[in-house]
C-alpha cells in the first residue's frame, strides 16, 4: 500500500525552518505568522509520528531523524522549482540565454548583437559570461559559445570561426623610439600576457618566427582577462598575442596593427553548442542562423577559411 504523502505546507515549513533553524525567519520567508509555522510543524510531526525539532530556550536544533529527512525534502523542493522553471521557460519563447567568454562577448559578440535584435525584436537575448563549461541540465542556459574541436557528447555543435595567431600592437610602436620592424625587435618591448589563457601562444609564435622561446619569459605585464590585454596593446603599453576573433574589429578600425607577416593557424575554433533535445527551438534556430551567417559570411581582415558546418552527436 502506497504511503500517504505528508502535508505540502508542513513540508515547506519544515524545510524553511530547518534551513534557518528559526521559526521566525521561516515565517518571514513564507509570509505567514510564526504561530502558523509552529502549528504546521506540529501537525507534520504528528503525521509522521516523529519529532523533528528540539526546542530550547532561544535555540532550535534538528533531531537525528530530521537531519536524515531534510536532504530528501530539500532535493524534492529543488526539483519542483527546476521543473516549474523549465515549464515556464518552454512557454517563454522570447527569452534566449547565451553563455560565452567575457572577452569574446566584449570584443566580438556584443558589437554585432544589435543586428540580431533588429532582425528579431521579439527575442530577448540575455548574455552570461563564464570561463567554466555550462551545465545545460538545469535549463537556465539555452546555448553557449565554446572554444574547442567541436566534440562535446550530447550537444549539437555548429561551427562559427577559427582563429589565427599573431602579435598585435598600437601603430605608435611602429615608429617610436624603438621601432618595431622585425620580430627580433620584440626583445626591446614589453610583452603582454593573459593569465591562465592561451599560455603557449607566445611560445608557439616565437618558435615559428625562429626566435628563442625564452623571449616570452622576459619581464612583461599579465592581465586576467583577454580584453584587458588587448586594451593594453591599444594603449601602446606593449605587444600582445592576438587571435582573429578578438582583434579583427580593432585592426579594421586602425587602433591595432599586425607588425609582422608570420601568423599561425589555431588547432581549434569557436562553436555554438546547445543540448540536442532543445537545439531546434524557434528562438535558438533564429539565433544560430544569424550567428553562423555573421561569423562566416562577413569578409574580415585576417579571416580564416571556413570549413563546412559540423554537427556532433553524443
Amino acid at each position: 500500500m502506497t504511503a500517504r504523502l505528508p502535508s505540502l505546507n508542513g513540508l515547506r515549513a519544515f524545510e524553511a525552518a530547518a534551513r534557518h533553524l528559526s521559526f521566525t525567519q521561516a515565517a518571514a520567508e513564507l509570509n505567514v505568522t510564526q504561530t502558523a509555522i509552529s502549528h504546521q510543524i506540529k501537525r507534520l510531526e504528528e503525521e509522521l509520528g516523529i519529532r523533528l525539532f528540539i526546542r530550547q530556550n532561544r535555540a532550535l536544533s534538528l533531531t537525528a531523524e530530521a537531519k536524515e529527512y531534510l536532504p530528501g525534502i530539500r532535493a524534492a523542493f529543488n526539483d519542483l522549482r527546476l521543473a516549474t522553471d523549465r515549464l515556464l521557460r518552454r512557454d517563454d519563447d522570447h527569452v534566449l540565454t547565451v553563455s560565452t567568454l567575457a572577452s569574446l562577448a566584449a570584443k566580438w559578440l556584443l558589437p554585432r548583437l544589435a543586428a540580431f535584435q533588429g532582425a528579431h525584436p521579439g527575442i530577448d537575448v540575455r548574455i552570461t559570461t563564464s570561463t567554466a563549461l555550462v551545465d545545460f541540465k538545469d535549463g537556465s542556459v539555452d546555448a553557449a559559445i565554446r572554444y574547442g574541436r567541436g566534440q562535446w557528447p550530447g550537444l549539437r555543435a555548429d561551427w562559427l570561426m577559427a582563429d589565427q595567431l599573431f602579435p598585435i600592437c598600437s601603430p605608435a610602436l611602429l615608429t617610436g623610439k624603438r621601432p618595431l620592424r622585425k620580430p627580433e625587435d620584440l626583445a626591446d618591448h614589453v610583452l603582454l600576457h593573459t593569465s591562465a589563457a592561451n599560455d603557449d601562444d607566445w611560445r608557439l609564435w616565437l618558435t615559428a618566427a625562429g626566435l628563442p622561446t625564452d623571449l616570452s619569459k622576459q619581464p612583461g605585464i599579465t592581465f586576467d582577462m583577454v580584453f584587458m590585454t588587448i586594451q593594453a596593446a591599444i594603449d601602446g603599453i606593449g605587444v600582445a598575442m592576438g587571435r582573429t576573433s578578438y582583434v579583427k574589429d580593432d585592426i579594421a578600425k586602425g587602433s591595432l596593427v599586425v607588425p609582422f607577416d608570420i601568423t599561425l593557424p589555431a588547432d581549434a575554433g569557436f562553436y555554438l553548442v546547445s543540448p540536442e533535445g532543445r537545439a531546434d527551438s524557434p528562438k535558438l534556430s533564429a539565433f544560430r542562423n544569424w550567428l553562423v551567417a555573421t561569423a562566416q559570411n562577413k569578409p574580415e581582415a585576417l579571416a580564416e577559411p571556413v570549413p563546412p558546418r559540423r554537427r556532433q552527436a553524443g
